[in-house]
């Protein structure tokens, strides 16, 4: 299934009496084998999609579920893609990866010498094709180009209210040019003003600042990079939005600061510095994420909420100077849960996007339902060598340490971090993980390598399966004797196999409890048996150079049928991903 669904419509479709959209629809656009990753919108209503194989798509204009998107032919697998006002820039998914370009070229923001033309389709752009590019970047009209090898920062389009940050700029806005060093990041978006980071680790602003859109404290032009002073340190910042006279910065433990004009924030006046919404300040409300468009803003919160400012309904007259939660229905809401990221058209739309880690989603279940648990924290159900396996310590120094240094809430943050991945509470869980040894746990405890640390792992499994092996199978297959030799002993953990699979959950919820060892008759292989037990672990295939992926391919279709796996798994997806590897 494809994972992404969204409120609203481009076509005044969100309803004209009421102040708020009430549905939330699933857009059916690509293939289902598709898994969306990436979206970008311009204001032209073009919405580009980037799937997980690299490929572009772009909409018509006024999208809605029946639209058909268009790919983009002979061009490469793409790994990034940014929009401004009215173009696009892509990287290409390549060892050396290049630029490509496309949309309206009025400015010359495309960067392509001498030609003012619009471009139709992804296009190379030739002065960089030598250059290591590593990051691609829009504003309103222009383009950034950063090489993170030399911390250079190339660009082209628009010059005038230091747009480049080049005030002394007199040649073709077209011609690509050399602006920055020593920079690390650059941030953009439907906006006439940029932000950079640099390596002494500050962030920087320029270009137009009419309404304090830079927070800089005054309403001037930033005609060089000029340093922005924040009541929080920049290695804090999450994500940046930029958009048409004001700026957003979502931080790592769910904090929101905006700044400029107040039309567009929602704030009851212009600012010209970073505050934080007093919506979400007064009642430490978490952000999961947040975007901007040209008229539109929209956050969502970890408990599910969607808040907007923006035109509703394509018509100045629901317009809000304060930003609103929608209301949706309690089915719809409860739907969210598995979202993670959100993006806006500049006035109508709203699209849902989830990272697709079914691994996380299973076991949060198993969270809430405590299926075979054998320990508990706090009264909560849980699961000893699970615990033990992500924080690295004995289960019984876990829990007193819990038990005497945190709050109820805080160990069913952290509990969700274990099972989930998922970081609540960010700054004190980190707190949490590092007394534990745990540093950067984002990167360095994904909950799939620890997983894998459990399969098929003899000392710790309290169950086993016993499979039949066909390889040295006789010719009398009447015999109904069969030989012990031929069978092979699968060590598992029931736990993570009753909460990947429902054919699982059935057999041991209606077996006796004393039993830990059941003969697997399904008919499968050992191969296949082996297949299915890695993928509930770690939510990938053992595919190597030497497998026979079609028949991998064949069997997986068939065992996520029959043993009742997650019915949106993308099965294609998945096989391909684990194929490139």
């Amino acid at each position: 299934m494809t994972n992404i669904k969204s409120i609203g419509g481009s076509n005044a479709n969100w309803e004209q009496k009421s102040e708020f959209p009430t549905t939330l629809d699933p857009i059916i656009i690509l293939p289902e084998e598709i898994r969306i990753v990436h979206v970008v919108v311009s204001n032209s209503d073009q919405i580009v999609f980037l799937s997980s194989e690299g490929k572009l798509y772009q909409s018509t204009p006024g999208i809605n579920k029946n639209t058909k998107l268009k790919a983009f032919e002979n061009v490469p697998p793409m790994k990034s893609l940014d929009s401004g006002y009215f173009h696009f820039l892509a990287l290409s998914d390549e060892e050396k990866p290049k630029v490509y370009a496309w949309g309206q070229n009025g400015d010359q923001q495309l960067g392509f010498k001498n030609n003012f033309n619009d471009v139709k389709k992804p296009t190379l752009v030739e002065p960089l094709k030598e250059e290591n590019i590593d990051q691609v970047c829009c504003i309103g009209y222009c383009s950034f180009f950063l090489n993170k090898t030399t911390n250079v920062l190339f660009g082209s389009g628009n010059t005038s209210h230091g747009k480049l940050g080049k005030p002394e700029i007199t040649e073709s806005s077209g011609r690509i040019q050399k602006l920055h060093e020593n920079v690390t990041n650059v941030f953009g978006g439907h906006s006439d003003h940029t932000f950079i980071t640099k390596t002494d680790g500050k962030l920087y602003g320029f270009g137009l600042n009419q309404y304090g859109d830079l927070g800089l404290g005054n309403t001037k032009d930033a005609l060089t990079p000029t340093q922005i002073k924040l009541e929080f340190p920049v290695e804090d910042i999450s994500k940046i939005r930029l958009a048409y006279r004001y700026s957003a910065i979502l931080t790592k433990y769910g904090k929101l600061y905006v700044t400029g004009e107040r039309e567009k924030t929602g704030f009851e006046k212009n600012l010209t510095k970073f505050e934080q919404y007093p919506q979400f300040k007064n009642n430490n409300t978490i952000i999961r994420d947040i975007d901007c468009g040209y008229e539109m803003f929209v956050v969502l919160t970890q408990d599910n909420e969607i808040w907007v400012k923006g035109l509703f309904g394509g018509s100045n007259s629901n317009n809000s100077n304060t930003i609103r939660k929608i209301r949706l229905e309690t089915n719809v809401t409860n739907d969210l849960s598995s979202y993670d990221r959100i993006k806006c058209s500049e006035k109508h739309l709203i699209f849902f996007l989830q990272s697709n880690s079914y691994l996380a989603q299973d076991l949060e279940k198993l969270l809430e339902e405590g299926y075979f648990s054998d320990c508990d924290i706090q009264s909560i159900p849980a699961h000893k060598i699970l615990i033990e396996t992500r924080l690295g310590h004995d289960f019984d120094e876990i829990k007193k340490y819990l038990e005497s240094n945190c709050k109820l809430k805080e160990i069913q943050d952290l509990l969700k971090w274990i099972y989930c991945g998922e970081m609540i509470n960010l700054k004190r869980i980190e707190e949490i993980l590092n007394h534990f040894g745990i540093q950067n746990p984002q990167k360095t405890k994904l909950l799939k390598n620890d997983l894998k640390k459990l399969l098929f792992d003899e000392e710790t499994s309290d169950f086993t399966l016993v499979v039949k092996n066909d390889e040295d199978d006789d010719e009398n297959e009447d015999e109904e004797q069969e030989d012990e030799e031929d069978e092979e002993l699968l060590p598992i953990h029931k736990f993570i196999l009753a909460a990947r699979s429902g054919l699982f959950l059935d057999m041991f919820q209606n077996l006796d409890q004393n039993i830990q060892k059941v003969k697997d008759y399904s008919g499968k292989s050992l191969e296949t048996m082996e297949l299915l037990i890695s993928f509930l672990y770690t939510d990938e295939l053992p595919i190597t150079a030497d497998t026979d992926q079609e028949f991998i391919k064949e069997e997986f279709e068939d065992i996520v049928e029959y043993y009742q796996l997650n019915p949106t798994i993308p099965i294609l997806d998945i096989f391909e991903r684990c194929s490139k590897k």
